[in-house]
């Protein structure tokens, strides 16, 4: 079925499509101001999920980051969501770590999907950063 497309759509993804980083509801909120609800930005944002155009990663506490799947708007692209996030302890940032990892599981283990946060100093905040 096709989604009809809204003007709230336009904006979030604009503003997830412009960011460095992942985003929580409040920074999207923050940006959007008033142009856009909280309802709204929570239900476009599991759309999004939904449809494949963002990811979201979860922190230790809960929080929901979405990100901008970078290529995941064109035909046949196959965009592995399956990558761990990292969050910087001091400036807030989250990004997508597009490092592959080896998980060591039991024998007889398959992983089919993950969703992995990592916390730290990010390379501006760490002792001796850029």
């Amino acid at each position: 079925m096709k989604r009809r497309n809204t003007q709230a759509q336009t904006d979030i993804l604009e503003v997830l499509k412009s960011s460095d980083r992942a985003m929580s509801h409040e920074q999207l909120q923050a940006v959007l101001g008033t142009k856009v609800d909280r309802a709204t930005i929570y239900r476009v944002l599991n759309r999004f999920c939904e449809d494949g155009l963002v990811h979201k990663a979860m922190d230790d506490d809960g929080k929901q980051y979405f990100a901008y799947c970078a290529g995941c708007d064109k035909p046949n692209n196959k965009h592995n969501h399956n990558h761990f996030h990292f969050k910087c302890r001091r400036c807030g940032k989250v990004e997508c770590l597009q490092h592959k990892m080896h998980i060591p599981l039991p024998e007889g283990y398959v992983i089919t999907d993950f969703n992995g946060m990592i916390s730290g100093y990010c390379s501006h905040c760490a002792p001796g950063g850029i």
